[in-house]
């Protein structure tokens, strides 16, 4: 149904690039850019077939072609310009490509066998390139290929983070001399060693002690393709309700409060519809990685409640591989629900066949800057599985099967549902 689609693309909408009311998004003979219908679809690029494909379910639909694509966009399309984003405590980058797409680079900090320190609070962690490229592959599906068959198996299949593909940049020809952002160009230094290096400014870790420095210019990073401009569709920002206190003292009052889903439940959005469950998702999704930092999460306007939550800004997972957050875990505790979809798929994924682990190797080795995760954090997801299984099968026990494991297949076709 239409009002199930982001967008209708043969109304009036205008798929235009310079509704973000940037002049240099104009071609040379002032034409439109974008077609409101009258041309296919096939010759749109990329990320806008992308952005149309978003409807009230997920962001893209399983076997959307453009997706794959898109990927091989982010890390071969030529960077046209660059700027830093303001907001936020480290220093990001928005990168636009000659095809008007724009994407979100987060630069290389740790390398891959590096833990957060043990003294840092989860609110002064790095964001990690290569966990926002990790979450996005643990979202969405991989295709396992077996010896006599091919067989599709999804990973949590949630598709609600945006694609995320690493890269390689030069920082001289790709991000220096093409900036127009003064305050970042300033940053830029040649290091001792002879390696180019720059720090941008952001409130934690911009400094010539904390400078991203190239080999001799080349930094590795992720880029997150971007959402439909905010012009064209609104996005709501929702307070997670269980949202740390990002206080080095105080305690946030589901920490104190056994009984605080009880309180939630009973206040919208999550008094009806499907959100309840969304914050499931995500509290598995987060304890997996080892995600402590998701203070807010966004939803699109249009759809209004029943809708799905994006999973954006994903950096500060995948921090400690010999550690397992349990305090993430605390929603799926105290409310004891999850979707039978997400169970049942939690359950396969524990099988030695389908260990969550082999799939997460296997997809991550398609990035173009793989590998993507040290070893030790794959083998620290399949232990964390194990205890998201037991926590259910604890609230299954105290308060039985159906009271926790909520039916969202269509059961005439045996399908999920679409009221995800």
């Amino acid at each position: 149904a239409d009002g199930d689609l982001l967008f209708n693309v043969n109304s009036d909408i205008r798929f235009n690039p310079r509704a973000a009311e940037q002049p240099e998004w104009q071609n040379e003979d002032n034409e439109e850019f974008l077609p409101t219908g009258e041309t296919s679809i096939d010759s749109y690029p990329n990320w806008l077939k992308f952005h149309i494909g978003i409807n009230r379910y997920e962001l893209y639909s399983r076997h959307n072609p453009a997706i794959e694509a898109l990927l091989q966009d982010l890390v071969s399309q030529k960077i046209t310009s660059v700027a830093m984003k303001s907001g936020g405590t480290q220093l990001k980058l928005i990168m636009t490509f000659q095809n008007y797409g724009q994407a979100l680079f987060k630069p290389m900090k740790q390398t891959r066998e590096q833990e957060t320190p043990p003294d840092f609070f989860y609110f002064s962690d790095y964001e990690r390139h290569n966990a926002e490229i990790a979450a996005f592959h643990l979202d969405r599906q991989v295709k396992w290929i077996c010896v006599k068959k091919k067989v599709e198996i999804l990973i949590l299949d949630f598709r609600r983070v945006p694609p995320v593909a690493g890269r390689l940049v030069n920082m001289t020809r790709e991000i220096r001399d093409v900036t127009r952002d003064k305050k970042l160009w300033r940053t830029f230094f040649i290091s001792p060693a002879n390696n180019i290096c720059f720090y941008g400014e952001c409130s934690y870790y911009c400094s010539t002690e904390h400078a991203l420095c190239g080999k001799p210019d080349q930094i590795e990073g992720s880029l997150a393709a971007f959402l439909p401009d905010l012009s064209l569709a609104k996005r709501k920002t929702w307070r997670n309700p269980w949202r740390r206190s990002y206080h080095k003292r105080k305690k946030a009052e589901w920490e104190v409060d056994p009984d605080y889903c009880e309180e939630v439940k009973q206040t919208p959005p999550y008094d009806s519809g499907t959100r309840i469950l969304d914050i499931m998702d995500m509290t598995v999704f987060d304890f997996l990685m080892g995600n402590m930092d998701r203070h807010h999460y966004e939803t699109f306007e249009k759809f209004g409640n029943e809708t799905f939550i994006i999973h954006l800004d994903n950096g500060r997972g995948f921090g400690k591989y010999s550690h397992d957050e349990l305090s993430i875990l605390v929603p799926l505790n105290q409310c004891c629900r999850i979707r039978k979809s997400t169970y049942l798929r939690l359950q396969l994924l524990a099988k030695e066949e389908y260990k969550l682990s082999l799939l997460m190797k296997e997809s991550l080795l398609k990035d173009k800057i793989a590998p993507i995760l040290y070893q030790p954090h794959l083998e620290a997801m399949d232990r964390r599985l194990r205890i998201v299984l037991k926590a259910v099968s604890d609230c299954i026990e105290k308060d039985g099967y159906d009271n926790v494991v909520e039916n969202d297949f269509n059961t005439d076709i045996n399908t999920v549902t679409t009221e995800r």
